[in-house]
């Protein structure tokens, strides 16, 4: 997911001001993915360059004050008709460590560390859900599911240590 796409899903709602944007941001993605208010202003800057948002001068406290424009709109509906392309998945520092691990003989040692860390994410994301909002709790159900893939994949990973003894 891009920056820009939140944003301007954000923006759909109404206008909003830059520190507003980021705040919603991290509340609907349950602060899965945290921005720094530089990389907000930063997109903004670049939505308003390529006219996907407009400034709308300044509320009361002085901060400017940015809205979707039917070209903004027009991005957002094509972005949330596209499916997300997974075949060029990112690298997996886990897989390339516990590959090495295993030439150097230390693959138990990761394997213990990664499921004991991997336990105590599931232990949070889950307390963590029973207050969430709906779109949090997609996020929350998103790495929940991911964190419990890990464990299946890690229980292989030791099953296949133990045969190769």
């Amino acid at each position: 997911m891009s920056i820009r796409h939140g944003l301007l899903a954000l923006l759909s709602r109404g206008p909003r001001y830059g520190y507003q944007l980021r705040a919603e941001f991290e509340a609907s993605t349950a602060e899965a993915w945290p921005l720094n208010i530089g990389q907000v202003y930063t997109t903004l800057s670049r939505l308003e360059r390529d006219g996907l948002v407009t400034s709308r001068g300044q509320d009361e406290q002085g901060r400017a004050i940015y809205a979707i424009t039917e070209a903004g709109g027009e991005e957002l509906e094509r972005w949330f008709a596209t499916p997300v392309d997974t075949s060029d998945p990112p690298r997996d520092e886990l897989v390339i460590k516990l590959a090495l691990a295993v030439e150097t003989g230390d693959a138990e040692m990761v394997l213990h560390a990664q499921r004991a860390a991997t336990m105590r994410a599931l232990q949070q994301l889950t307390r963590t859900k029973r207050t969430a909002d709906l779109a949090q709790r997609l996020v929350l159900d998103s790495l929940i599911f991911k964190a419990e893939a890990e464990q299946r994949w890690l229980d292989h990973c030791e099953a296949l240590l133990r045969e190769r003894r």
